[in-house]
């Protein structure tokens, strides 16, 4: 028999390594996602791939038994079974049931009105991240019992980690377990779980059914798009069979669905539900078997169960239940993951259904899929769906009920009544010939309102909630930066795994020719050399009192006219060291725990609107403080002032460490000093990348991307420039209170000096364009580290500040021009027009404008 992963691996060179079962647990698709070239495809999900009921059940019982064999009954008892939406849902459900003794709540990107979330995290490699807690029961979590998380595949880890803390920080336990069909970690993974453990002060156990690794070639994303786009240009994007007149219409299955009985855990599920189901199942397999009977010649044939989305453990169910009667069946689900699709017996994903959305999801419309479907030899298929998604658009042309009966002879729909807390509305499922009005159902439990439900007609359906219900929570070291947790969180989402970096001279060019922007693409990491980093230390040494007397005015200044408690929002990154010594700062002199986040911004496109939305939804956006850690000539202050008169009640003035372009009013200091954080990139901003704006990376619903150094861990510096800072505010601390008293009487107003002198010299030098003119020594050490540099203006008699520059300009060979009546230590100019074919190989040739 082929290995359906056989297709993948001799295309792409990726390879599966480990347990000897694996190749029988996996094979291997091409996501249409990217931020992963492959998709891992279980052969014992039941979510890509149709398999026998029994199987998929039988799979997570399994695991569920092993962990209460772990645990012993007493600790069973106390824990909670916790499991990832969508496609693990049934196997923490199966998992919960073979532990038999613990509730079982599972993660749901459907957000319900009336229901506050208990917590939420993010899945950073998805192609939809946000995951939201919704517990009917808010104390389900809070116990100090073991927790139990359950996913498909445990591949980085990432997504438990996220998880682990989000929860730990507001409900600390002493200990979990991790359960997977199958665990994929690389070795780099599995001693950060185990690092993360130890922070923690927790024990983290880990279940799996068999072990391994993927090995990816390099190149393995772009060559995985480049796959996919050669493929769909010449087969299409979607394989289906030839479509044949079959069902044009379906029948429903008549489901006496036992009374208030959740349909799954997205509100929880406990061990006495389970025995209600258990009980009912027969009945409700005999009202589907009916339905299939109701074809002649389909009643035994071969049947699918197909589930849908989330909805995985009750399709299950009704399916494993099916069996027991006698019938062929096969179960999958519905699923968001767009996969493409290949007709051929190494590749795990053959055929693909595309169809609409028809849940009304809080996230806005879109397709879903059904992979395996079509072609599958089906005599009939039962489609389950609950009463949420049984709406007008499952019913239209072109809606799943329409493709399924294109490719399948006989369609029976059932409908699952969609639980919602008593606390929150109920929405009753949608009836043909009802379109347009909401009935109202008040705990009837049933597919259908009876005579005794009280039912009233409302204008039209509840709105789905803002979409910063739906955002992620911020992502947080050590899983995102080296920074301690409590010390930022990140508004942004991870494209870690992304190849976004390009060279310095390729980078200019498209940028000059307005081939891309800025933001698009990640400059090559500098590596700075044994003499640089000597340099680096010695600025360090030398400026960190000054640096700490910075920061503890400009802290000061903050707190004296902030009422109430701020939350500090830094401009990812160079905001983001000023912001944590900030909130060092207001911990050390005052006992002030301040919030901090960061966020991005980017020149001419805004700032994160999102990262807005998600502040807003958990502060009062008149307690945000913007930090950055210096200004030049004003353009990310300007941009911050424009992007915020679309957001109410946020403050567009901007905390600086520095002010020497005199374009804000809160700073603590307007010198043009050198800031050793701006020496460096990543190293000393907490291994973070700059942050990444790309329409294909970044959907309308996602916070801006970065990327996490792991790799440059040994270089780190982050912690030992906070650190030699904070070691100094105790020594500057009169002479702060001394320079903040002056700052609150004095005249602070910004002058915009800076921008003056940038629109002077950027005339002066031909050059024509101010964002070619980056003035101060940050903005110059960044010119010579990131892009490609034309010159360098020093200010006359400017001594050690300017080492570092000097020492970069020397190795690129960059003149260095000692000029007068400079307000700036230095400014660095962009080469204009730069084409590398233009200008020559010296690079230094300039076409005016």
């Amino acid at each position: 028999m082929v290995w359906t992963g056989t297709w993948v691996a001799e295309r792409l060179g990726v390879e599966l390594i480990g347990d000897e079962e694996l190749p029988a647990l996996l094979g291997l698709a091409l996501r249409r996602n990217p931020k992963r070239a492959h998709l891992l495809v279980s052969g014992v999900l039941g979510k890509h791939v149709p398999r026998h009921p029994s199987v998929v059940y039988g799979a997570g019982l399994d695991l569920g038994r092993r962990v209460r064999a772990l645990l012993g009954d007493e600790e069973a008892a106390r824990a909670v079974v916790l499991g990832y939406a969508e496609t693990a849902t049934a196997l923490g459900h199966a998992v919960a049931d073979g532990l038999a003794l613990a509730p079982y709540l599972h993660s749901t990107r459907r957000p319900v009105p009336g229901v506050a979330p208990a917590g939420g995290f993010e899945e950073s490699h998805s192609h939809a991240t946000s995951h939201l807690l919704l517990p009917e029961d808010p104390k389900l979590l809070a116990g100090e019992g073991p927790l139990v998380l359950v996913d498909d595949e445990f591949s980085t880890g990432n997504t438990v980690l996220n998880t682990i803390r989000d929860l730990h920080e507001r409900h600390p336990r002493e200990r979990y377990v991790v359960v997977a069909l199958v665990d994929m970690r690389a070795a780099a993974d599995r001693d950060r779980l185990d690092a993360f453990a130890e922070e923690i002060g927790a024990r983290v156990d880990l279940v799996a059914r068999a072990a391994g690794t993927v090995r990816l070639p390099e190149g393995v994303l772009e060559k995985g798009r480049a796959l996919v786009a050669e493929h769909e240009a010449r087969h299409g994007a979607i394989r289906e069979p030839e479509t044949v007149p079959l069902a044009s219409a379906f029948v429903r299955a008549a489901l006496d669905w036992p009374r208030d009985l959740p349909d799954g855990g997205r509100h929880g599920f406990t061990p006495e539900h389970r025995e209600r189901l258990e009980a009912a199942l027969p009945s409700l397999a005999a009202g589907v078997g009916e339905a299939l009977r109701s074809r002649p010649g389909t009643g035994r044939g071969r049947v699918l169960v197909l589930g849908f989305e989330e909805l995985m453990y009750a399709p299950l169910r009704l399916g494993t239940a099916l069996e027991e009667a006698g019938h062929d069946v096969r179960y999958s689900t519905t699923t968001r993951s767009p996969v493409l699709a290949v007709d051929d017996p190494g590749y795990a994903i053959r055929t693909r259904l595309v169809f609409p959305a028809h849940d009304d999801p809080a996230d806005g419309p879109g397709e879903r899929y059904a992979y395996n479907v079509a072609g599958g030899g089906f005599d009939a298929v039962v489609l389950v769906v609950d009463s949420a998604a049984d709406t007008p658009a499952l019913h239209a042309p072109g809606g799943l009920l329409a493709r399924l009966g294109e490719h399948v002879p006989h369609v029976v729909l059932a409908v699952v009544p969609s639980y919602v807390p008593s606390r929150a509305p109920e929405t009753a499922p949608y009836t043909p010939g009802t379109a347009g009005t909401t009935r109202t159902v008040e705990n009837s439990g049933a597919d259908e309102a009876t005579a005794d439900d009280t039912v009233t007609e409302v204008p039209d359906a509840t709105e789905a909630p803002e979409r910063s219900s739906m955002l992620p929570e911020p992502l947080r070291g050590p899983a995102f930066s080296s920074y301690a947790p409590e010390e930022v969180g990140w508004l942004l989402q991870d494209l870690s795994d992304v190849e976004l970096e390009a060279p310095t001279e390729e980078r200019e060019e498209a940028i000059q020719s307005g081939g891309a922007h800025y933001a698009e693409s990640l400059p090559v990491e500098y590596q700075p050399s044994e003499r640089y980093q000597e340099l680096f230390h010695a600025a360090l040494e030398a400026s960190a009192a000054r640096i700490a007397r910075a920061v503890g005015t400009v802290t000061e200044t903050v707190l004296a006219e902030r009422p109430g408690t701020p939350v500090l929002v830094s401009l990812a990154r160079a905001g983001t060291p000023v912001g944590v010594l900030m909130r060092r700062w207001a911990r050390a002199r005052h006992g002030l725990d301040l919030p901090h986040y960061a966020v991005s911004i980017v020149r001419g496109r805004g700032i994160d609107a999102n990262a807005l939305r998600w502040l807003a939804a958990h502060h009062d956006p008149a307690d945000v403080v913007f930090v950055d850690g210096w200004t030049g000539k004003g353009a990310i202050t300007r941009e911050l002032a424009e992007a915020l008169k679309d957001f109410d009640g946020f403050d567009p003035d901007i905390a600086v460490l520095a002010d020497p372009g005199s374009c804000v009013r809160t700073y603590g200091t307007r010198e043009d000093f050198l800031i050793p954080s701006a020496c460096l990139n990543s190293t000393v901003s907490g291994l973070i990348s700059r942050t990444v704006l790309r329409s294909d990376l970044v959907g309308p619903d996602d916070f801006h991307g970065a990327k996490f150094y792991r790799e440059l861990a040994g270089s780190d510096v982050s912690g030992a420039f906070l650190d030699a800072v904070a070691a100094r505010f105790e020594e500057v601390a009169a002479t702060v209170d001394t320079d903040v008293k002056e700052l609150l009487t004095a005249d602070r107003a910004p002058t915009w000096e800076g921008w003056a002198a940038v629109e002077r010299i950027s005339e002066e030098y031909g050059i024509h364009d101010v964002n070619l003119v980056k003035p101060g020594v940050g903005e110059t050490t960044r010119v010579l580290l990131r892009r490609v540099p034309w010159k360098i203006l020093a200010k006359r008699g400017a001594g050690a500040d300017l080492a570092h520059v000097r020492l970069l300009a020397e190795q690129r060979g960059v003149p260095v021009e000692e000029v007068d009546g400079l307000p700036y230590s230095c400014v660095g100019l962009i080469h204009p027009e730069y084409t590398r074919g233009a200008t020559g190989a010296d690079g230094k040739a300039v076409v005016s404008r």
